[in-house]
């Protein structure tokens, strides 16, 4: 597999104000993932191991009870709240369309993570706003 290239990882809306370092070291360890379109990406309740950003395509974030409680799209990270908070999926995340994903294992986030402070802040932001919003976080 070709190495993630750092400049289509500063293309996501999400890593976009990251330094060129934490970019670089990045994207040596992200992978890009493809998704068929009714593919169940995150299950509730299942450990979560991985974190994605969506570069292409949209997904549905479900409720307990089924229902559609927000969409991902282009740009939009998802699974950042297993990594760095609880361990498990807060919600199930469903793909509505085909979905090219970049994608980045909890194992090599550890591996990496004392050189991407910003990343790091940047997803415990993302995850303290959704845990905080009540809202399903879809992770």
């Amino acid at each position: 597999m070709a190495p993630m290239d750092a400049r289509r990882l500063a293309g996501l809306r999400t890593l976009a104000d990251l330094p060129a370092a934490e970019l670089d070291a990045l994207a040596a360890v992200m992978n890009q993932v493809e998704i068929e379109a009714d593919t169940e990406l995150i299950t509730h309740g299942k450990d979560g191991h991985l974190v994605y950003f969506v570069e292409q395509g949209t997904a549905d974030v479900l409720t307990d009870a089924g229902e559609v409680a927000r969409t991902l799209g282009p740009g939009d990270v998802v699974g950042e709240i297993a990594i760095l908070v609880t361990g498990q999926r807060t919600a199930t995340v469903i793909a509505r369309t085909p979905m090219v994903l970049v994608g980045l294992f909890e194992f090599d986030f550890e591996l990496i993570r004392s050189r991407v402070p910003e990343f790091e802040l940047a997803m415990r932001r993302s995850a303290a706003e959704r845990l905080g919003s009540g809202a399903q976080a879809a992770t």
